[in-house]
């Protein structure tokens, strides 16, 4: 079989494209000074404008270990009718049916992560995220729970720092019991207990913690509403698991060398599944330079200038014991602009 033009365009780029793409990127961030100084530029990981974006990343599921769960990860092109941006489309079915194994205890999940990103001229190829507070996330979802994975050249390689992936067409399935254990997408307490033995973190819970920036609508049937919506969540609130498990002591993620960027789907609630993803990137908040295709896209669920980092850079502290002030109180809000001029 002979790959055509389409197939060809569409594959990972190779070593020396890969290389000169990271020359250029650091070129520029020298000739800007932009290590000086809080980036305000966003920082692309995945992006899904064009066939090469899906090409580069895989799907993973639980038929991998005999399960009957299935994944895939689709290109779909512009609709210009509907404003609609060139995206993934990653989409299958959730099945908890067991194979059969006598290994195999539960099933239930499917994923997709980019693949290894290879070598360049000084050795691995790595996303390098450290000036950056945000991942920010611009998609359209089918309200299930899904989870955001990153993955760093940590020593523990099977390491995963997680956060749910809160929109507002976020679904939460109700509990007869009202146990708050059995919000974390488990089918037992029991099953929640050996997950998160200190207790269900803020950052995978049903409830989305004041930490991340979302759109303020309430109703997922606003009008004016196309369906997409930006999500910020922030790096420090990302929870470090193994195998889905909880680990203690919990790290920061090292942002400097971070291999992959993904999404799963863990709670094993049979059925379809539908996500969009229009892109993936690392930010410090809504610049002027992305409003444009942000209203274009995103219509009344925009995120507009500077609202983005307020809650992250007031000098507020994130403790949730200790009691907030409110923007009224005094708390200066400072955005994008005041974060320039103190660096400056």
């Amino acid at each position: 079989m002979i790959p055509t033009a389409r197939c060809l365009a569409a594959k990972p780029a190779g070593f020396f494209k890969r290389s000169a793409d990271e020359f250029g990127r650091l070129s520029r961030i020298a000739w800007n000074s932009e290590a000086l100084h809080t980036p305000t530029r966003p920082y692309v990981l995945l992006d899904f404008e064009d066939e090469s974006g899906v090409a580069g990343c895989k799907t993973m599921a639980d038929r991998a270990v005999g399960g009957y769960s299935t994944a895939s990860l689709d290109f779909v092109p512009a609709d210009p009718s509907s404003n609609g941006p060139p995206h993934a489309r990653f989409h299958g079915n959730i099945s908890t049916k067991l194979p059969n194994n006598w290994r195999v205890e539960r099933t239930g999940y499917a994923a997709f992560r980019n693949k290894d990103r290879g070598f360049w001229m000084f050795g691995r190829l790595h996303w390098d995220i450290d000036p950056y507070s945000y991942l920010a996330l611009r998609i359209k979802s089918d309200g299930r729970r899904y989870t955001v994975n990153i993955q760093t050249d940590s020593i523990v390689e099977t390491d995963i720092h997680q956060h749910r992936l809160y929109t507002r067409h976020h679904r939460v399935q109700k509990s007869s019991t009202g146990d708050d254990l059995s919000s974390a997408g488990t089918e037992s307490p029991e099953l929640a207990e050996a997950l998160y033995p200190g207790g269900i973190p803020a950052s995978l819970s049903d409830v989305p913690p004041e930490s991340i920036i979302m759109s303020s609508s309430a109703s997922a049937t606003t009008s004016g509403s196309t369906g997409w919506e930006t999500i910020l969540l922030p790096f420090n609130s990302f929870v470090r698991t193994n195998h889905g498990l909880v680990i203690e002591p919990q790290t920061s993620i090292l942002r400097q060398r971070v291999k992959s960027v993904g999404i799963g789907l863990t709670d094993r609630i049979e059925g379809p599944f539908d996500l969009r993803i229009h892109r993936i990137w690392a930010t410090n908040g809504m610049s002027e330079g992305e409003i444009e295709e942000e209203k274009r896209i995103c219509g009344a669920d925009a995120l507009p200038i500077d609202e983005g980092v307020i809650s992250g850079w007031t000098g507020e502290s994130t403790d949730s014991s200790k009691p907030k002030k409110s923007h009224d109180e005094g708390s200066k809000a400072k955005g994008l602009k005041g974060l320039r001029d103190e660096w400056e």
